[in-house]
């Protein structure tokens, strides 16, 4: 299941109505209520201010609202997608300024669904991941070496300590010890400390 890492607005123009999408990564039921009402007050004189969102480890809170749109062709639409992208603790609400043109019953079930994907496409999406910490002390001379490893792995550092020598603590979904045993000639191996639940980025 994914989560986006931060809200996050897009905004899309179909037959001259204005469709605004809000992100928000949502804790409870109550956090999302709290946010539509902040959208609704950000947008008072807008058409529409449809939603869906989905809270809990299996979603098991769901809930959509099409706002005055004809039945079933915004908030079930919104909810479907995020149900298609595998989304998880997220509240998506989409404001509608109306052009004057009708979309008609097909046209708004598609205008809202692609609002919606049309955002989460461009948000910044993160997957809850085990992974493994180690810590791992070095002499001060290979800090370049390890930099630019642990840049080329893309792997997370998440404290440094310069002392009597250097420690990283980073993380890891695998056992790296080879790559560091080649890279210090032998001379230092990672130390196990523990597994974490931890989020990482996923790469558009």
């Amino acid at each position: 299941m994914y989560r986006i890492k931060e809200d996050f607005v897009s905004e899309m123009e179909i037959k001259k109505s204005r469709f605004i999408t809000y992100l928000h990564r949502t804790e409870s039921e109550e956090d999302a209520k709290a946010f539509i009402q902040h959208i609704r007050r950000l947008h008072p004189n807008a058409t529409h201010h449809c939603y869906a969102f989905l809270i809990g480890e299996q979603s098991e809170i769901r809930r959509s609202n099409d706002d005055g749109e004809p039945a079933g062709t915004a908030g079930v639409p919104m909810l479907e997608c995020l149900d298609h992208h595998h989304m998880q603790d997220i509240t998506a609400v989409t404001v509608r300024y109306f052009g004057g043109i009708k979309l008609g019953a097909g046209g708004l079930i598609r205008a809202y669904a692609k609002s919606v994907s049309n955002a989460l496409q461009e948000a910044v999406i993160v997957e809850k991941r085990w992974m493994k910490r180690y810590q791992l002390h070095f002499d001060y001379a290979l800090i370049g070496r390890m930099d630019h490893y642990f840049r080329e792995q893309q792997l997370t550092v998440l404290d440094k300590q310069y002392a009597e020598d250097v420690c990283y603590t980073y993380l890891c979904d695998h056992d790296n010890s080879e790559d560091i045993r080649s890279l210090t000639n032998g001379r230092y191996l990672p130390a196990f400390d523990t597994d974490v639940m931890t989020e990482v980025t996923i790469e558009p």
